[in-house]
């Protein structure tokens, strides 16, 4: 067969048509026969139905008037039966009336074909409307293939998020003192919000805003989360994992892909709020009376600045239970309504300063920015986060922790670790210290305590011994503010100081007993009187930010002695390994002052 011919047949249509008088039928069939097309016959509309069900032909030539079923009628039926495949559908037709023109058209009809035919205008009108045809399946194949394509992004989005999911859960983003907002763009937002709960108490909670959506966003996302959960967990600081985040985000994202970002770490215990903000709009610290201020932006956004560049230094507030934070991306502040206008930072400003409590701040922003766009759901693209500040004894353990692990540990052991010098401004060695602690089996169900046990002898020892900071400082707003701006100034001069820890764990019959010895090169000071204006302190409740660490000791270990000048303290903390101890409390407080041999 030569290309000619095989080109000719490659184009060749089927082609039905439908005519009732036996003449026109015989005289067209023979045309489109000799135009190199294979041809269909039927005598009437119900014949023509069949037939293009039978054949499924490419064009439908059809006469306008025939017996039992109008041409019209059968137009219909043929073009719902052609679903979305293009099939021309062209009129014979005598007809010279435009309105009855008019209904073929409607009926489905493309076109006309007066008779007589002319062969010159058939071939003119077959060819065209074939080419008519190629194109719609050209652009339907098209149409189809970007549709399966879309299917499989979407597939493949919904799979990665699966696994984004498992590694950045929700932590506890549903613990009763936090409420969100989030309304995701895409599959993958550009926006990130974690939860986590302190070792020692507390909570932190990290909001991000990369640059972009979809898959690029997340790729940033997943080892922010895996850092924030990981760090969070063995009990590093704020400001150490705000620092991790920056250099690794610098390290894997290209030029132009940054993530503002905010940071809130409250610590229920203390009292205290440490804030950082890299470009989300203002945060906002409303009071339990109402006042408010804000959180501004002060650092430039993670990714951007070089890991020895990058400032982690925190915004430290003093905080009460009642007291509520409140951090949001720019989706919230770039809301518009029907007019095009954007709600605007002075617009949260405006809600907060209106704010007549025992609403929230959180109904109150979410009922605002709904009104003003008269959507019933929030806008696209907008992360708003409410953290509650609570007493610490509110703040429950949860139930959803990690199981331990099936890996033997050290059950039986002795480690001494010093910290010096310039290591005392730059370097926290708490994580470190509960990491050691946690290799022990069965431990790490008690994480929070030991955090709290290890946070308060290394504080007392670095503020009150090494610093030599008064706890009296932060007994007021004021001088709480003063406290932390002295320390920042005393961190610079540690020269010649340290602080020893000395940890040793046995195994008991019911679990473990951990002996730990801080000491720090400080003058120290004079425990007994402190313990007894500590114990004399009558403030309201929740106004003191203070003078609870030795208190806290004492309650939750064994034994707890402060050696000499108050510079060396011990204390011994059993626990139990089966879970109906995780409700008892410890066994007998032994608290004595004892010389230096």
């Amino acid at each position: 067969m030569s290309n000619s011919s095989a080109s000719a047949e490659a184009d060749a249509l089927k082609v039905l048509i439908a005519e009732d008088s036996d003449s026109d039928r015989l005289i067209l069939s023979a045309l489109v026969r000799r135009l190199g097309h294979q041809v269909v016959e039927a005598r009437d509309g119900v014949e023509a139905v069949a037939m293009f069900c039978d054949h499924q032909p490419d064009i439908v030539l059809l006469d306008a008037l025939m017996p039992r079923m109008d041409g019209m009628e059968a137009a219909r039926q043929i073009k719902a039966l052609a679903g979305e495949r293009l099939v021309p559908l062209i009129f014979l037709s005598s007809l010279s009336d435009a309105a009855e023109l008019a209904r073929c058209l409607e009926a489905g009809g493309d076109d006309f074909l007066a008779k007589p035919y002319n062969r010159v205008i058939l071939e003119a009108k077959i060819n065209a409307f074939n080419r008519m045809r190629k194109m719609h399946q050209v652009l339907s194949d098209q149409r189809d293939q970007i549709r399966r394509q879309h299917e499989q992004l979407v597939e493949e989005q919904m799979v990665a998020r699966r696994v984004f999911d498992n590694v950045a859960h929700t932590g506890c983003l549903n613990a009763p003192h936090i409420r969100y907002h989030a309304s995701p763009l895409s599959v993958f937002n550009g926006d990130v919000l974690f939860a986590a709960e302190r070792p020692g108490g507390g909570t932190l909670i990290f909001l991000g805003d990369f640059t972009g959506h979809g898959l690029p966003a997340a790729i940033g996302a997943m080892p922010v989360a895996e850092i924030f959960y990981g760090m969070a967990t063995k009990g590093f600081g704020a400001a150490d994992i705000l620092s991790e985040i920056n250099r690794k985000l610098k390290k894997i994202l290209p030029v132009g892909m940054f993530c503002c970002g905010a940071m809130l770490d409250a610590d229920f215990k203390l009292g205290q709020l440490r804030a950082w903000n890299g470009g989300l709009p203002d945060g906002w610290l409303v009071r339990a009376n109402g006042k408010h201020l804000t959180i501004p932006s002060r650092h430039l956004p993670l990714g951007v600045q070089a890991p020895d560049q990058f400032q982690a230094s925190m915004t430290v507030l003093p905080v009460q239970p009642g007291d509520q934070v409140v951090i949001m991306t720019d989706g919230f502040p770039e809301s518009r309504n029907v007019r095009g206008e954007q709600f605007g930072e002075a617009g949260v400003h405006r809600v907060l300063a209106d704010l007549d409590p025992p609403k929230e701040p959180f109904d109150a922003l979410m009922e605002h920015i709904r009104m003003f766009t008269g959507k019933p759901d929030a806008a696209d693209d907008l992360t708003l986060c409410a953290l509650e500040i609570i007493h610490h004894e509110q703040l429950q353990a949860r139930n959803d922790r990690a199981p331990e692990s099936a890996l033997s540990g050290p059950v039986d052991w002795h480690c001494v670790y010093e910290v010096r010098e310039r290591t005392l401004a730059d370097f926290n060695p708490l994580p470190l210290l509960l990491h050691i602690c946690m290799e022990v089996p069965g431990l790490r169900r008690k994480s929070g305590e030991v955090y709290t046990l290890l946070s308060e002898l290394y504080n007392n020892a670095l503020e009150h011994g090494v610093l030599e900071l008064p706890s009296d400082w932060k007994t007021s707003p004021d001088g709480f503010g003063h406290y932390y701006k002295e320390r920042r100034r005393r961190l610079a001069h540690t020269n010649g100081h340290y602080i020893r820890f000395a940890l040793s764990h046995q195994p008991t019959d019911t679990g473990g007993r951990l002996h730990v010895v801080c000491e720090d090169s400080g003058q120290g000071f004079d425990f007994e009187s402190y313990s007894e204006k500590v114990l004399e302190q009558r403030l309201p409740p929740g106004t003191r930010y203070a003078g609870r660490g030795l208190e806290l000791l004492r309650r939750m270990t064994r034994q707890l002695r402060v050696h000499g000048r108050g510079n060396h303290v011990e204390i011994v903390y059993d626990w139990e390994s089966t879970a109906l101890a995780d409700n008892a409390p410890s066994g007998h407080n032994d608290t004595q002052r004892i010389a230096d041999d």
